[in-house]
């Protein structure tokens, strides 16, 4: 039996899965771009890169992140790098291409693959995992490391359970917002700006 505080986190959980951030943005992006298939992609690959994170908590890389400097600064440059490219390529998609195919269309998985490279690379998160997850095991738990791990596989699940969704809803609007060229070009233009500013927030952003 795991002493875990399951109400609790499983209600602070979905608050902060459901707050709109990089991961939110990508999968609507995408979802909107070549549908509903692609943004459940996307999604899926973002909960896997918490799987990932799952991981490296449960191993103390969180801890090591946090008392090296230079390891904190790699990670955090190459996920802001990341996602400045990913901003990149919406911004500079040519109106005619986002009227036709609404940007160049990638397989599904490779943007299973995009998401999880956008999650596993933030270093933020493996910093976050490690000072979020052990909140919620029951002080005295008989295997912290077992109960930190099921943690992170549920948040990674209720992830997909949030986000996928979200991927469908936006992707039903794909084929209204491809008839309206205009529409969907602002919104390229708009995520793709948002993404290039968290990949430079993330990149400028101080360790916790």
């Amino acid at each position: 039996m795991l002493d875990i505080a399951w109400p609790l986190f499983i209600v602070t959980s979905l608050v902060l899965i459901a707050t709109p951030g990089q991961d939110m943005i990508l999968v609507m992006s995408r979802s909107i771009a070549q549908g509903a298939g692609a943004g459940v992609a996307t999604a899926a690959g973002v909960s896997v890169g918490l799987v990932g994170h799952t991981l490296l908590a449960t191993l103390g890389l969180g801890a090591i992140l946090r008392s090296s400097e230079w390891l904190f600064l790699l990670m955090k440059l190459a996920g802001a790098a990341y996602l400045v490219w990913l901003g990149v390529q919406l911004l500079r998609s040519p109106r005619h291409e986002l009227v036709a195919s609404a940007g160049a269309p990638r397989s599904h998985a490779r943007l299973f693959l995009d998401g999880a490279l956008s999650n596993i690379s933030n270093p933020k998160i493996a910093v976050f995992y490690f000072a979020f997850l052990p909140q919620f095991v029951t002080p005295g738990a008989s295997h912290p490391a077992v109960s930190i791990f099921t943690l992170g596989l549920v948040f990674a699940g209720l992830t997909f359970l949030v986000k996928g969704p979200v991927g469908l809803c936006a992707g039903m609007l794909s084929a209204w917002l491809r008839a309206r060229p205009g529409v969907l070009a602002g919104l390229y233009r708009f995520s793709g700006a948002v993404l290039v500013g968290l990949g430079l927030k993330l990149a400028f952003e101080r360790r916790p």
